[in-house]
């Protein structure tokens, strides 16, 4: 009998029900080459046990099977189909953080990476929010300390595609994200870049953005770029590339983990381009 994984793709949000493996279902949905191609993504192993998702979807209003769609491609896939398909669209916002068991980087041509295990950063405090909220104010809410301001470079993978600059903290930000009214995410994926190695083709934005948060300090986020945004900056940018001290950060409305990159990371992958 073949081993089977259940994979969400993120940013697409897709979950498969896969017989290849992590490294061979990279390689089947790879465009191709980096050099020629953009496909970067992240590839999340989810908790199965015995042919059926170990772990409950979060309520969609009942518009779809989930579970169900979810037990028949993974029996399909156990019967020997390379990938079946379980979910098509929007597969971030009902899964919960809690069910995913290990995270790949993916480049381009099908090259992974995997991510340390992630470790539960901090539980927020509460949850009452308001627009006119200060940085300051956000902290308190979120439960975190008080500290000296600085400006963060962010990287929103989903559940929608943003590049933008905020003077909250990784915490205060997933805090934020997941409590603003009018423009809440029910989850979020993201990950802090750093600035020396960020590099956009609308790197005039991006000074514009900086200048405009230091001039308003009650202002907290500001965007600079959205859609297919994983595709503008390299992995390398990324922070904790380097130190592995940082990486993913994943949050729901209760807590936010992080998912830190290893300690070495492979020479392979890392001159692979893409």
């Amino acid at each position: 009998m073949p081993e089977v994984h259940l994979v969400l793709s993120i940013p697409q949000g897709v979950i498969t029900a896969t017989s290849l493996g992590i490294e061979g279902l990279a390689l089947h949905r790879s465009p191709g080459s980096g050099k020629h191609f953009r496909g970067r993504k992240l590839f999340v192993e989810l908790a199965t046990s015995n042919g059926r998702p170990d772990f409950s979807y979060l309520d969609e209003g009942g518009w779809r099977d989930a579970a169900g769609d979810t037990a028949s491609a993974l029996a399909a896939a156990q019967a020997g189909k390379r990938t079946k398909t379980a979910l098509s669209n929007n597969a971030f916002s009902c899964t919960p953080i809690e069910a995913y068991r290990r995270i790949w980087l993916v480049k381009t041509g099908g090259e992974v990476m995997p991510l340390e295990p992630g470790r539960d950063l901090h539980a927020f405090a509460s949850h009452s929010c308001h627009e006119a909220m200060s940085p300051a104010q956000v902290a308190v809410a979120a439960g975190c300390p008080d500290h000296v301001r600085k400006t963060h470079i962010y990287l929103v993978m989903c559940p929608i595609q943003l590049l933008l600059v905020s003077n909250l903290t990784p915490v205060e930000y997933a805090w934020y994200a997941t409590h603003r009214p009018g423009k809440i995410f029910r989850q979020v994926v993201f990950t802090e870049l750093e600035p020396e190695r960020t590099h956009l083709s609308a790197q005039s934005r991006l000074t514009s953005a900086l200048i405009e948060l230091d001039r308003q300090p009650v202002k907290k986020t500001k965007t600079i770029v959205s859609e297919d945004c994983i595709n503008e900056v390299p992995f390398f940018a990324w922070s904790g590339y380097e130190s592995s001290q940082d990486g993913l950060f994943l949050a729901d409305r209760e807590h936010v983990s992080l998912w830190p990159f290893p300690g070495e990371i492979p020479v392979a992958w890392d001159h692979v381009t893409g």
